[in-house]
């Protein structure tokens, strides 16, 4: 298979980026108006969406197509550290649909790669959660151990996983289905926010 990219100037991540902005910046701005982080119970709520996303993409960290493509993938999973925050701070996971991945079922990677895209492209962000959820007397070791930056550091860590996902060669369908995977899973956790939050 050959890489295609519509735009041979612009990586697979910058149009994803792109593609996503729209959406991106509505569950941002779901997300602070529900003032997740203006006390722990607003934390708690914000805590079982993360609970929800990565439950529904931990299945792709598992796959070895994926982890031959991004050989620390399996170090990135966050679902282990997000399930030891809610047991810290005393909450049960929430009841919950299938996720959209399965271990046993694998995923076109097209699609996988747009979500992955989602979920790593959200650790950006958790830089500044982070000292929000450190004024509520959390830390990297205490309930919040789930927006903890990489031992690179947050833009290192996504440089190397911008640098693997563009890596990967796609056909022309596959291009349009990471597209439609980026924007499925910013519709899933809008979809999440609305029924635990909203």
């Amino acid at each position: 298979m050959t890489m295609t990219i519509t735009d041979s100037t612009e990586s697979r991540a910058k149009r994803l980026k792109a593609a996503t902005g729209p959406v991106h910046e509505g569950v941002d701005r779901s997300i602070m108006s529900a003032a997740s982080f203006a006390s722990l119970e607003g934390y708690g709520r914000f805590l079982r969406i993360q609970y929800l996303f990565h439950r529904d993409v931990e299945a792709l960290y598992a796959d070895p197509r994926l982890r031959d493509a991004f050989p620390d993938l399996a170090s990135r999973c966050r679902m282990a550290r997000v399930i030891a925050d809610m047991e810290d701070l005393g909450l049960e996971p929430p009841a919950a649909e299938t996720p959209v991945f399965a271990l046993d079922e694998p995923a076109d990677l097209g699609t996988a790669l747009g979500w992955l895209y989602v979920a790593e492209g959200s650790n950006m962000g958790a830089a500044l959660l982070r000292k929000e959820a450190q004024k509520l007397a959390l830390s990297d070791s205490f309930g919040a151990r789930h927006l903890a930056p990489a031992e690179a550091g947050p833009a290192p860590h996504w440089r190397a996983f911008i640098a693997a996902l563009d890596a990967v060669a796609l056909s022309e369908a596959q291009e349009a289905k990471a597209d439609e995977g980026a924007l499925a899973a910013f519709a899933r956790v809008q979809a999440h926010i609305h029924a635990h939050v909203a």
